[in-house]
């Protein structure tokens, strides 16, 4: 018997996530996740590839999504209403174009504060359209690609055990950032091979394997880079067959509804994997 263990979304693209009991799973993932980006004056969106301080902005969400509340280290609180209605912009990630809501000077000045760089923060608009990639197709606001990340406690488990075996110590679930994590899985990875999933009321589809960049290398809660691991061990054994690292599954929303710890997770179609 498997089941959900721990649900996060992530309402600032790059920032602290907030952990929730019960939660609404949208066709866009997780309610309020990733749906709003911090970008610079040119308007390409920040990550903790080049800005792992974003680890140490604490964001929250109130009111059904219309008040947005920030906390950072050595910083008053910065509270603002949520803009859907202003003029959009272009936002760029990855080199593709979409479009955000700019959240105004008082935030910007924040960010740009905490971040230590000029920076602006955007939401995405009611009329967002984005159609993300993999085997099933779906959609997602900022995030990097699907709706949905997914990761068992039996992966971390074996990553774990192998640092071990190299004088390592452990790493913390949250230096992967996932949406999902689930329990009682024996088999590490089984999530590779789970192609569609159903949890309570709600269903998953297999997209991708989720490759793993160097945001895996940050203390989620320094904002420190402390590199090279996970990464030079895993590349050691999750070498995926389209190259890169793998470590978790990304998966689009098949069955909107409720989602909560405690959920039980049944694989109604199993796959190959593709590492």
């Amino acid at each position: 018997m498997a089941d959900v263990v721990e649900l996060t979304y992530y309402p600032v693209k790059g920032c602290a996530g907030t952990s929730a009991g019960e939660v609404m799973l949208t066709p866009a993932g997780l309610a309020y996740d990733r749906a709003f980006m911090v970008v610079g004056e040119d308007g390409v969106g920040r990550t903790q590839r080049r800005d792992p301080r974003l680890a140490l902005v604490r964001p929250s969400v109130g009111d059904g999504g219309a008040r947005l509340t920030l906390r950072g280290p050595g910083v008053e609180a910065l509270e603002l209403r949520t803009d859907t209605v202003s003029a959009r912009r272009k936002v760029e990630m990855f080199g593709n174009i979409h479009q955000g809501v700019d959240q105004g000077d008082a935030v910007a000045g924040w960010l740009s504060d905490v971040l230590r760089a000029p920076s602006r923060l955007v939401r995405v608009p009611p009329e967002h359209e984005r159609v993300t990639d993999g085997r099933t197709p779906g959609t997602s606001a900022y995030a990097d690609s699907c709706a949905l990340h997914v990761l068992s406690r039996a992966s971390l488990d074996l990553l774990n055990r192998k640092l071990a075996g190299r004088g390592l110590p452990p790493l913390p679930m949250n230096r992967f950032r996932p949406n999902i994590v689930i329990d009682g899985w024996e088999d590490p990875h089984t999530e590779d091979r789970a192609h569609h999933i159903r949890i309570g009321d709600t269903e998953l589809g297999y997209a991708k394997l989720a490759i793993r960049c160097a945001v895996t290398m940050v203390e989620q809660g320094t904002g420190a880079k402390a590199g090279p691991e996970p990464l030079r061990t895993l590349a050691g054994y999750r070498r995926a067959a389209e190259g890169g690292v793998a470590f978790g599954t990304k998966y689009a929303v098949l069955r909107t509804g409720t989602l909560a710890v405690g959920d039980t997770v049944t694989v109604t179609s199993w796959g190959e994997s593709e590492v």
